[in-house]
């Protein structure tokens, strides 16, 4: 939030540092296993997909105000796969210079040479001030220029610039809005949204990287139904059975505050999918190994 003007950066920076050796880690133990090098990739990509999806969607899926940090898991969890299929080509995870390919393979750069210099210029000089000593925006305008820099590498956004047809973005700026307006009082809508944006842009970076590295993508079957998005779409239909009991009840009973039935069925519909985002939010950090 200092500095939302360096994020790509700044993750890029901290992923080899923090999240190489376990990439390295993995990708020894797929080599131990005499696994074939595209299998190994392809068990790779997988799990990566599979990881960002859960990840994000499920940290801040159902709680519109954590949306944020859901972005920033689905961005490490993609920079986590991207060190294993450079570690399985024989480089190594925790070289810095995986950042700037990171950077390079994420859009933000377009050449290596150009986000190793990005990389090494120097910060801010404080939390407060930038390197013009203008004052920095407030914690709130901080928090929403992280969200959409995060939005846009992700491709929740579509940057402008990027080959997209106007209406093409247009038509996704609106169903992003529809999907935020739906999630004020029915947060659970942003369950599938996110497992399928995640899904999406992570077999995209993933494209990338395994071209980039070994030189050719991993193959997949397009019309095949990726289970993460199966297993997201069927717990959001579960998971919408509570409001849906809550409004019916509601309803059936007349309940009514100041003579109003709207209230009591906005109180019920938020509560019970904010009670039912809770429940799958610690069941999913309580299963963790």
């Amino acid at each position: 939030m200092a500095e939302p003007g360096r994020l790509p950066e700044l993750l890029a920076a901290f992923a080899p540092r923090r999240l190489g050796p376990g990439a390295g880690r993995a990708a020894r133990r797929l080599r131990a296993d005499g696994t074939d090098p595209a299998a190994a990739r392809a068990r790779v990509v997988a799990r990566g997909t599979r990881a960002a999806a859960a990840e994000g969607t499920f940290v801040g899926g159902p709680f519109l105000l954590l949306v944020p940090f859901a972005f920033c898991a689905a961005l490490l969890s993609q920079a986590r796969t991207v060190l294993e299929l450079a570690a399985l080509a024989g480089r190594d995870p925790v070289d810095p210079e995986r950042a700037a390919e990171l950077l390079v393979l994420q859009g933000v750069y377009g050449e290596v040479d150009d986000a190793r210099a990005a990389l090494a210029r120097e910060p801010a000089r404080g939390p407060a001030e930038g390197r013009s000593g203008k004052r920095r925006p407030g914690r709130i305008a901080a928090l929403w220029d992280l969200s959409l820099r995060m939005a846009r590498l992700l491709g929740v956004l579509t940057p402008s610039g990027d080959g997209v047809g106007r209406w093409r973005q247009l038509g996704q700026w609106a169903l992003s809005g529809a999907v935020f307006l739906v999630g004020l009082v029915a947060p659970l809508v942003w369950l599938p949204y996110l497992a399928y944006t995640y899904r999406r842009s992570t077999l995209r970076l993933t494209d990338r990287a395994a071209l980039f590295y070994a030189g050719a993508t991993v193959p997949r079957r397009s019309t095949r139904l990726d289970p993460a998005t199966i297993l997201a779409l069927g717990r959001t239909l579960l998971s919408l059975l509570v409001p849906v009991v809550a409004v019916a009840w509601v309803v059936f009973t007349d309940a009514r505050i100041a003579g109003g039935r709207w209230p009591v069925l906005g109180i019920a519909l938020f509560t019970s999918s904010v009670a039912v985002g809770g429940w799958w939010v610690w069941r999913h950090w309580v299963s963790r190994p």
